[in-house]
């Protein structure tokens, strides 16, 4: 069961302006970059979907944070129907992201109270994931969809809408400035920010280094 409710997840995501993503099939692995997020100030995560067994390794980290990263949210992305939804679930999860519309995911969802971002290109399907209740809106994939610019035009006539660019998202300070002043909510960000160097390099504190930093750009943009 969801530790947190929709509304819960959705203030920590727009509180920080950014959702680390992640897979590894090494439990351990994930364990010490969501450890990474957590001392960087990260309070939402996403574990991607990927690979064989992967709900066995999240049904693990999940447990993980919740005994030892008080105020972590753990969801899930790259999920693409409603079967797998309530596989994650199931075993906890608090969000669930997708890089498409899937209707049927909504309702399971919604059924449980559980945040669900849909990857959206365009305002029609935004439109209709608004329709079936979701909070915030994941464009998908960022940058080919048209970058800060599609946001924006979105923003005009949907001032209500919260958005998450994921794709084409980096750390510098020139590529977060065109998304949060185009006006997006909070932004999700994988292999920008977990790179080898941290990760294979063992450089957990570098992570949680550039994870404190990035929060903290994030938040002199928007002020």
């Amino acid at each position: 069961m969801a530790k947190y409710s929709r509304i819960e997840v959705f203030l920590k995501m727009k509180e920080n302006g950014m959702v680390p993503l992640y897979y590894s099939p090494d439990v351990e692995k994930c364990k010490k970059v969501v450890k990474a997020c957590y001392d960087g100030g990260a309070r939402s995560f996403e574990f991607t979907n990927r690979g064989d067994y992967a709900h066995e390794v999240f049904g693990e980290l999940n447990k993980y944070a919740k005994a030892e990263l008080p105020g972590m949210a753990m969801g899930v992305g790259s999920v693409i129907d409603a079967g797998t939804t309530s596989l994650y679930i199931q075993l906890g999860a608090d969000f669930i992201v997708s890089p498409l519309m899937n209707p049927d995911m909504a309702k399971v969802c919604n059924r449980r109270k559980v945040l669900w971002s849909p990857g959206c290109g365009s305002v029609s399907e935004i439109s209709q994931a608004e329709e079936l209740g979701c909070e915030l809106i994941k464009i998908f994939p960022g940058s080919q969809v048209g970058g800060p610019a599609f946001v924006a035009s979105v923003k005009g006539p949907c001032p209500w809408t919260d958005i998450m660019p994921s794709g084409g998202v980096t750390p510098e300070r020139d590529n977060l400035e065109g998304w949060f002043k185009a006006g997006a909510t909070c932004v999700g960000m994988g292999s920008q920010m977990m790179k080898k160097e941290y990760i294979e390099g063992g450089d957990f504190e570098g992570l949680a280094k550039k994870v404190k930093e990035t929060i903290a750009l994030i938040k002199e943009i928007r002020s």
